[in-house]
């Protein structure tokens, strides 16, 4: 950010963006959009961002601190005008633990192939929970088939439901894709449950990888 920022390096040097989670931008609450501001209050980084989102070769994932920093981009980001914000959770605590998601029927190029796959995926946060403008902004994003991940409960049902919806959000989503699928943002981390050992459960035929493997190797084909 602070090349990006001072002009040292340029978006258009990239096909794919990931912004990650771990408190990235300062380990405090609200940090994703202390991120998303210094993004939009600066002339160069706000140009160079909407114009790598607009463009038709590239790719974005946000997760976490990341997801709630693109979240507060949406307007620099095409067909993301239904996103909510992401909020303190509703349990008042950061929660971190092992929760069960169950993915859409998405564009999201990062899940293609995966619709209706229920898996165990970390989650670590303070500020999950998915606040939509209105009910009517919530429906929209229902019936757009932007929404990429739901919190599900131990009998595969969407849930509202705490703990099995750590941040009790609306409809348990958890995740969400640009109307292109070139742009996801999602709560839970993948990134740390993509091999087979980190899971503290497996089936006996997983070896190396774990399901969420698949999200990478989806946007390596993507990009090939």
């Amino acid at each position: 950010m602070s090349d990006i920022l001072s002009g040292r390096v340029s978006l258009e040097e990239f096909k794919g963006l990931v912004a990650c989670g771990g408190f990235s931008y300062g380990d405090v609450l609200g940090a994703g959009e202390g991120w998303a501001k210094s993004i939009l209050f600066n002339a160069r980084a706000r140009d160079g961002f909407q114009a790598f989102f607009e463009r038709k070769d590239s790719f974005a994932l946000g997760v976490c601190n990341g997801c709630q920093m693109m979240s507060n981009l949406h307007e620099l980001i095409p067909g993301t005008e239904n996103w909510p914000h992401f909020v303190r959770n509703r349990s008042e605590q950061f929660e971190a633990r092992v929760a069960m998601v169950q993915i859409q029927d998405s564009p999201s190029i990062f899940l293609q192939g995966m619709a209706g796959s229920r898996l165990p995926i970390a989650i670590a946060h303070g500020e999950g929970h998915a606040e939509f403008e209105s009910e009517e902004a919530m429906l929209q994003a229902d019936l757009s088939g932007t929404v990429a991940l739901r919190f599900v409960d131990n009998h595969g049902k969407v849930t509202e439901r705490y703990p099995a919806n750590p941040n009790g959000s609306p409809r348990g989503i958890t995740g969400l894709s640009s109307r292109d699928g070139r742009v996801t943002i999602m709560m839970p981390h993948p990134e740390r449950v993509f091999r087979a050992v980190t899971n503290s459960w497996r089936p006996d035929e997983w070896q190396e990888d774990g399901g969420w493997m698949r999200m990478f190797r989806n946007a390596r084909v993507w990009v090939d």
